[in-house]
């Protein structure tokens, strides 16, 4: 057999493996695990601050109206006496008597739920005083003094009290009208309201506190001057402290 002096091995057509070699362009290299790393840390920072400020803008949305209510009425309360005292408005003061009902009184409750049926009185009873019978002196005799009753009904437009002498024909009242600024305050302090707005305003206190909170670390993750704001938190307490004291 002759055989050929030289064998030209080529790939057959559409079967040989190709391989590309990828050159880095210029000015371009291979992330390394530090940088991903650090990228992946930056991402996350983004998302955290991202979710701060939604949290404080709904927070904040949630209490703005009455935020600014607690605002005002804060600033008159804390000037309600002393060398820098701002009025809130006199209040008008209105006294009359009315006849008891029919069916007897048994105690200052039963009086208090009475008065609020006849008079529609908005507000909830107060504090309530029942002083016994008991002797007392009047010169060189002794009498027995009646039963009293003393009742009070508290809400945030007005304010009305209740005397009773056990036996008498008639209740003297006396109903305080509070003026618009003394209704603010008195929504303020919850005077005579019921547990719903106890609880909104709860809510309300929470809100701050929650604004408070997102407020500072939004601005320690967008500032940089960190000591600055130390200084700042360190100041005020510092003044809160010493402005307390004086």
């Amino acid at each position: 057999m002759n055989a050929p002096d030289s064998i030209d091995m080529q790939p057959a057509a559409g079967r040989g493996t190709q391989y590309t070699v990828h050159t880095p362009e210029r000015g371009h290299h291979l992330m390394d695990d530090a940088e991903q790393a650090a990228r992946r840390q930056r991402s996350r920072r983004a998302n955290f601050i991202k979710w701060l400020r939604k949290v404080h803008g709904w927070v904040g949305l949630w209490g703005a109206v009455l935020g600014l209510l607690f605002g005002a009425t804060g600033f008159l309360l804390n000037h309600r006496g002393g060398p820098l005292k701002v009025s809130s408005g006199e209040p008008q003061v209105e006294e009359m008597q009315i006849p008891v009902p029919q069916k007897p009184l048994r105690s200052p409750t039963d009086m208090a739920k009475w008065l609020k049926t006849e008079l529609k009185i908005d507000g909830k009873p107060g504090r309530m005083k029942r002083e016994p019978a008991h002797p007392v002196a009047w010169g060189d005799r002794s009498t027995m003094q009646p039963e009293f009753w003393q009742v009070g009904i508290m809400g945030p437009s007005q304010s009305v009290q209740a005397e009773y002498w056990v036996g008498n024909g008639f209740v003297a009242v006396k109903r305080t009208q509070n003026s618009f600024l003394s209704t603010m305050n008195n929504l303020h302090k919850g005077v005579g309201l019921s547990v719903g707005w106890v609880l909104l305003i709860d809510t309300i206190a929470g809100s701050m506190i929650l604004l408070s909170l997102t407020g500072v670390l939004l601005w320690t993750e967008l500032n940089k001057r960190r000591v600055v704001g130390v200084v700042l938190v360190g100041g005020s307490v510092i003044a809160a402290v010493v402005c307390g004291l004086m």
